[in-house]
Order: C-alpha cells, then structure tokens, then sequence
C-alpha cells in the first residue's frame, strides 16, 4: 500500500469521503463541531457541501485526506481548538492555555478499514498541525477497552491507535459516547 497523506484542498475527495448519497440530504459533512451551532442549524442539503468547499479553499484547510495510490480513502479533521465548539465544551474542557489543535473526526472508507489507516491519518494531522506552528494536538476518543464501537459512533476514534501515534492521557473529561467514556490525549510537539 502506497498510502499518502496531504491536506484536504480537493473538494471531490472531501465529497467521496463525507458527502451523502444524496444531494439534499442533511449529513454533518464534519461540520458539526467546526462551526457556530446556529450555523450547523442553517446549512440545510447542498448549502452544507458548499460549505465544504470553502474550507477546502481557506488556509488552513479543514483537515487531511488519506490516499492509497490515487484513491482516497481516509479523513480527518484537524483544526485549531478555539475555532471549534471544543473551545465550550463543558463535558471536555480545555486543559490549559496552550492554543492546541483537535482532532475530533477519523474515517475510513469501508472496504479499507483494518489496514492501519487511521495511524496514517493522526501521525498526518499531527504533522498538519505542525506545519501550522501547533503547539500540541489533542484528541477525544472513546476508552472502548477493546469492545466494539458503533460504526456511526466510531468517528471520534478509539483510545489504542491515538496512543500507537504518539498521544498520551491527559486527563478523563465527563464527556460520554455510545455508553463509553471518552479520554483526552495529547500530542505535544515542543
């Protein structure tokens, strides 16, 4: 496997990984913890891939796209915490006021699931963020203790591949998920 990870810039790829099936349906195209909870409301069908679009054009783009040979098969979502709705989140509050990016969205393409794409995608976002003058990165994913995660609840990753990339605890947030509870680890790269 010939895997590559790059910043998410081409919005076709950013489709295949998140868009629905159809047009003017309502999924969260990841956007659900990246804007204002009054925006995510009004964004209704097509407006939301629009969106999309737009963060593929800014600068940073909205997180890293994992490609094997030329197919992209992996995303994740990597931003500046204070930018997202991380930055008032009571369940998982912030540790202290070194400005950390978050990783919050990993997804993996079925059919490509297994085959340690998800590593590929944080050791990515890890250098993302990096590359942007991130002090820290952080993710909150479930402490599933090996048992099996609901695949629509599987996005926000589980504890084991952030830990194989490099994270480590920081602390146990409130925040539950699917019946477990989430862990807050960091990446720090000072």
């Amino acid at each position: 496997m010939a895997l590559e990870v790059r910043a998410a810039t081409e919005f076709d790829d950013m489709k295949t990984m998140l868009g629905p099936k159809h047009p003017d349906a309502n999924v969260c195209w990841c956007l659900s913890c990246r804007l204002s909870s009054k925006e995510n409301v009004e964004l209704r069908g097509p407006e939301r891939g629009g969106r999309v679009r737009q963060l593929c054009r800014g600068d940073p783009p909205p997180g890293v796209l994992a490609y094997d040979g030329g197919e992209v098969v992996g995303w994740a979502a990597v931003h500046p915490r204070a930018d997202t709705s991380f930055a008032r989140n009571r369940k998982i509050p912030k540790m202290d006021d070194v400005p950390v990016w978050s990783v919050w969205c990993i997804r993996v393409r079925p059919g490509h699931r297994g085959k340690g794409i998800s590593h590929h995608l944080l050791a990515g976002a890890v250098e993302f963020a990096r590359g942007y003058g991130a002090p820290a990165v952080e993710g909150y994913p479930v402490d599933n203790q090996g048992r099996k995660v609901d695949q629509t609840m599987a996005y926000v990753g589980t504890r084991r591949p952030f830990e194989r990339a490099g994270f480590t605890k920081a602390s146990d947030p409130d925040s539950v998920l699917n019946g477990f509870p989430r862990v807050l680890l960091r990446f720090d790269l000072h």
